[in-house]
């Protein structure tokens, strides 16, 4: 009896195990037959590895998706390639390289490639359905609703906050720099979270004088993912569907339910005491109210609540990565510090020592560093794109089928010698109106380009404009021994990041 169960379970084991190596060898051969999809159309594509697709080293860490970028788009501009197809794990990926193509995906043939791909779960989760996320005749609808909300005008309406702000930032850094190297990163995050906090959900946050304030920790939770947090991630972004129907949310619950909170707390209070402020809250506020222009259409709580939250985190994340990687740059170059703050107080003489909107506009060589800044370090590396109607490239036989997506190599064409002489040095002179006139439009696109570009584009280079100014003016920036020029980038971090901070020895100018 002891024989026969030990042969019956030797059996069951040998059985178990050849349904596994049946099961692996699908898997194996349906991942060949997709790996052949861009060859079979002929489309240039770099050998795949199974699973990962053409992004082993992004998946194990070993190089950043910026850096993929520009390997990626070096490799096949050798080849000559004006388009190409890569494979994010199974899922095949259109790259174009020819700028007239990524011109046509982003703005003439806009209508083809509507969406994003974001992962919306409002159900489950309502604050994913943001501006940024949603797709189709939603986006549209709501872009609409929300465009008057940063025009000039609008800007300048909030434009205090941030002057303001922008003095608190230089008495804390006045303070902290007696006593300790500074990382830029650190403190450009705690005054854009302020201006945000102020402007996004009219809170005072109070970051600055304290680090570990809750806006300032539940902003930080946003990015911070845990390797389960990172992994649900990466599959809402893979198999949406699927995430959907088992109701798994994409954010970190105790942030996602803290900004849910404060919006509510905030909107309450507001409607209670009958205040009004200067700032985007009230903005959003007065659409979900309808108060505004003749046959306006309404906000819902949750759009609010949604849009609130993707400026705040949207808004705080890439505007303290330009301001920390402007600083940088200007503590290596220092001739260029010099010269920017030449400019700064030139202007401000000619403006009674005052920040004004005006002023920001009149400090071109200002405008000048913030582009070679975005060009040397765009925030987000890739844009993605989701083909929305079946879509044949110009001049060829290449159909792009409904549902698959695109990447435009952002970080890569940054650094394109074509376009970028010596692109890792840092040179301002690249955005002379002569010299950018010279370049194609679509050669520099740190926020989208088309129709879907950063709505928040304008504000986040005037909250980013506005604090240079503060500390450029008031203090000289060093590099400290505790940062690597060039700059080493976290892997971990799907924004540009630098590794261990960017720390800055800082001198105040009396």
């Amino acid at each position: 009896m002891l024989i026969d169960r030990m042969a019956l379970t030797g059996s069951i084991l040998l059985d178990i195990f050849s349904v596994l190596i049946a099961i692996l060898l699908v898997i194996i051969s349906a991942f060949k037959r997709r790996y052949s999809y861009w060859k079979n159309i002929g489309v240039e594509c770099l050998e795949p590895t199974i699973p990962f697709g053409n992004f082993k080293e992004v998946f194990n860490q070993k190089l950043t998706l910026g850096e993929f970028s520009i390997q990626y788009y070096n490799t096949m501009k050798a080849r000559k390639a004006k388009h190409t197809g890569c494979y994010f794990l199974h899922r095949p990926v259109y790259v174009p390289m020819d700028l007239d193509i990524v011109k046509r995906i982003m703005q003439i043939d806009f209508n083809h490639f509507t969406d994003r791909g974001g992962y919306v779960n409002e159900k489950d989760e309502p604050l994913t359905a943001t501006v940024f996320n949603l797709g189709g005749q939603r986006w549209r609808d709501l872009r609409v609703k929300l465009t008057p909300t940063f025009t000039s005008g609008k800007m300048k309406l909030m434009f205090p906050i941030m002057v303001q702000l922008s003095k608190e930032l230089t008495q804390t850094l006045q303070e902290e720099c007696k006593s300790s190297d500074i990382d830029v990163k650190d403190i450009s995050a705690r005054f854009t979270t302020d201006v945000i906090g102020n402007c996004a959900f009219g809170l005072d946050c109070n970051s600055l004088k304290d680090p570990n304030t809750e806006f300032r920790v539940q902003g930080r939770r946003i990015f911070d993912s845990t390797t389960i947090e990172m992994i649900t991630k990466f599959l809402t972004f893979v198999f949406p569907n699927a995430m959907r129907f088992f109701h798994v949310r994409a954010l970190p619950k105790d942030a996602s339910d803290f900004f849910w909170k404060v919006t509510e707390e905030t909107a309450e209070r507001r409607r209670r005491s009958g205040t009004r402020r200067n700032d985007a809250f009230q903005l959003l506020l007065d659409m979900m109210n309808k108060i505004g222009k003749e046959g306006d259409t309404a906000l819902t709580f949750g759009e609010l609540a949604a849009q609130a939250f993707v400026f705040f985190v949207a808004g705080f994340e890439t505007s303290s990565t330009l301001m920390s990687f402007a600083l940088l740059e200007l503590s290596v170059n220092e001739d260029l510090q010099k010269h920017l703050r030449d400019e700064i107080n030139i202007v401000l003489r000619k403006n009674n020592g005052e920040l004004t909107y005006e002023a920001l506009s009149e400090m071109r060589f200002m405008d000048m560093v913030i582009c070679e800044t975005l060009r040397k370090y765009p925030p987000v590396p890739n844009v993605s794109r989701l083909c929305t109607k079946e879509y044949r490239i110009p001049d060829s036989n290449i159909i792009i089928r409904k549902g698959e997506g695109v990447i435009i190599p952002v970080k890569g064409i940054h650094y394109d010698p074509e376009y970028y002489p010596q692109p890792e040095k840092f040179d301002p002179t690249r955005f002379t109106e002569e010299n950018k006139s010279k370049r194609h439009h679509f050669a520099f696109l740190p926020f989208g380009e088309g129709p879907r570009i950063c709505l928040g584009l304008r504000f986040g280079l005037t909250q980013a404009k506005v604090g240079l100014a503060s500390l450029i003016k008031n203090f000289k920036f060093k590099l400290n021994p505790r940062t690597k020029y060039p700059v080493k980038f976290d892997p971990k971090n799907i924004f540009t990041s630098a590794l261990g901070g960017l720390w800055l020895n800082v001198e105040k100018i009396d």
